[in-house]
C-alpha cells in the first residue's frame, strides 16, 4: 500500500469512529450538564410524599369517587382569594364534556360571603369546613388535583399577581385534561 492510500484508509477509519463516538459523548454531556428538560409535562407541582384524602380528614365516599379540583382557601378570603375562586370555577367550566367526571371542592376556614358565592356557580361546588388534619397538612392556599381513589397528585399554588391568574387556570386545565384523557378511572 502506498502512503496516500494508507492516509486515506486512516482518515476513513477516524471518520467512521467519530460518527459513532461523537453522539455518545454528546449524549453523556447532555445528561451530565442537564441541557434538556427531562420530559416533565405537568404544569403543577407533583406531590412527592404520599398524601391522601384520609390523611386530610376527608372521605373519598363523600365525593362519589370522582376526580377533585380541591381549592384550600386561606383563613380570610380577600379580593385575591375571591379572584382565584372565580378562576378555578372558570377552569372547571372549561373542562367542557369532562365536567361530570370532576367535582369542585372548596375547603374553607370560614363560610363564604354571599357576594363571593354569587360570583361562582355555587351549586356545582362542594363547600366544606377544613378538617383539623387538613389544617395541619396544608400550610398554604392551593388547588389540589385528587384522583378518584383519594390520592392527591398535583398542587397548584395561586399567584399573588392578578395578571397571572389566567395562566394559573390554564395550567390547571392542561393538567386535568391530560389526566382525564389517560385515566381509566373516574
Amino acid at each position: 500500500m502506498s502512503s496516500s492510500e494508507l492516509n486515506k484508509s486512516r482518515r476513513s477509519m477516524l471518520i467512521l469512529l467519530a460518527v459513532f463516538i461523537v453522539p455518545i459523548v454528546l449524549a453523556k454531556l447532555a445528561l451530565n450538564q442537564q441541557w434538556f428538560n427531562y420530559g416533565v409535562t405537568n404544569q403543577g407541582q407533583l406531590i412527592e410524599n404520599e398524601l391522601t384524602l384520609a390523611q386530610l380528614g376527608l372521605s373519598v365516599d363523600d365525593f362519589d369517587h370522582q376526580w377533585l379540583m380541591l381549592y384550600t382557601l386561606p383563613e380570610s378570603c380577600d379580593l385575591q382569594c375571591e379572584k382565584t375562586l372565580i378562576s378555578v370555577n372558570n377552569t372547571y367550566i372549561a373542562l367542557g364534556k369532562e365536567m361530570p367526571r370532576v367535582k369542585l371542592v372548596a375547603l374553607t376556614q370560614q363560610d363564604l360571603r354571599a357576594e363571593q358565592a354569587e360570583k361562582i356557580q355555587i351549586k356545582k361546588w362542594h363547600i366544606q369546613t377544613m378538617p383539623a388534619l387538613a389544617k395541619a397538612a396544608i400550610t398554604q392556599s392551593q388547588v389540589l388535583i385528587v384522583d378518584p381513589l383519594g390520592n392527591v397528585i398535583l398542587s397548584h399554588v395561586p399567584p399573588k399577581d392578578e395578571a397571572k391568574l389566567s395562566q394559573f387556570g390554564k395550567s390547571i386545565l392542561a393538567d386535568f385534561k391530560k389526566l382525564l384523557k389517560y385515566s381509566r378511572i373516574g
